[in-house]
């Protein structure tokens, strides 16, 4: 698929982040273009990892989760700071790919095509004094260990088996909280435009983006951010955006709940003003989308609880976040 199909199908699923949906599309469809030209003409793979950046609940995860979808690849996703509280990293890693070769149903072929997520990875900050304090492993014993499988190499796992990492595409993501001040101090020292000539748009996007100092002075060593040439930042949802979650996506979460209960017979109406109330509650939370099922399915309680044992009923109406819905056809009993 191009990188223009590839961000159509993302549209689908993910609200906004459009600038990232094409980076990280350009990214997997040069990855997998590689893979085709190294077969073809026994070059050799010099992978393009990636790095998400951004707060949480912003879609990280959804959008690799879609990706892989989209591509029909196997995916699995792991938690950097499950592996640095681990012991024995290197066991914790070996299970992350035998989990990608079990969503491959147990061809090492086609999870050797696949895509791994770590999200998290900003916390394995490289601290002063943090090596050998409790259990587990730094962060930074977390990132050397990382190193190899990102690049590409065979490794063993269970059975005396092996899988080759060299055409794993990983895709790391975080929060990255404090990064911007770091952004702040070295945006100053970007490129300036010379003559009128100038392609101003692409000297802004030069100038904001990510840069492999910036990650240094964040807590990443250099040979990991090496690792990770692409960097997508991904934006903080707006309250109109949250609203578009909830309504919007082939899978949003209003669909679910009006398939639910079209199947009893029923139809939910909720008002435009109850997904703005929704929203704003779901700002004061501060976790971007991760807060809206909960709220969702708060609201929906009593309906769902209700709506089976009353066939009588044919419409939920729900006009604020702060009534009792409104039960039509037959009202059933508080």
């Amino acid at each position: 698929m191009t990188p223009s199909h590839i961000v159509k199908f993302l549209d689908q699923h993910v609200i906004g982040q459009d600038e990232a949906k094409r980076q990280l599309a350009v990214a997997v469809y040069t990855h997998y273009k590689k893979i085709e030209l190294a077969g073809s003409a026994r070059t050799e793979i010099v992978k393009s990892n990636v790095l998400l950046v951004g707060p949480t609940g912003t879609g990280k995860t959804l959008l690799c989760e879609t990706l892989s979808r989209v591509l029909e690849v196997p995916f699995v996703t792991a938690n950097a700071t499950s592996l640095a509280q681990s012991e024995y990293v290197n066991d914790e890693i070996e299970a992350i790919l035998e989990r990608l070769i079990d969503r491959a149903a147990g061809d090492i072929g086609r999870a050797q095509r696949g895509i791994v997520f770590i999200d998290e990875i900003d916390k394995l900050k490289a601290r002063e004094g943090q090596a050998g304090q409790g259990r587990g492993t730094s962060g930074e014993g977390v990132q050397h260990a990382l190193l190899k499988i990102m690049e590409g190499a065979p490794v063993k796992i269970k059975d005396a088996r092996y899988i080759d990492t060299t055409q794993i595409l990983f895709i790391c993501g975080g929060a990255f909280v404090g990064l911007d001040d770091i952004l702040a101090k070295t945006r100053s020292f970007g490129f300036i435009s010379t003559s009128e000539d100038d392609n101003q748009q692409l000297l802004d996007r030069l100038n904001s983006r990510v840069k492999p100092t910036d990650l240094f002075e964040f807590g990443l060593i250099p040979e990991f951010a090496g690792r990770l040439p692409i960097v997508a930042s991904l934006k903080p949802l707006s309250r109109e955006m949250l609203v578009r979650v909830m309504t919007e996506p082939a899978n949003s979460i209003y669909g679910q709940y009006r398939q639910i209960l079209r199947n009893d017979g029923v139809e939910l109406v909720i008002e435009p003003q109850v997904f703005v109330q929704i929203a704003d509650m779901a700002m004061e939370y501060k976790v971007g989308a991760r807060s809206l099922r909960g709220i969702f399915e708060e609201l929906l309680t009593p309906v769902i609880y209700l709506v089976p044992d009353h066939p009588e009923v044919q419409q939920v109406r729900i006009s604020s976040l702060f009534e009792n819905p409104r039960f039509i056809g037959a009202r059933p009993p508080a």
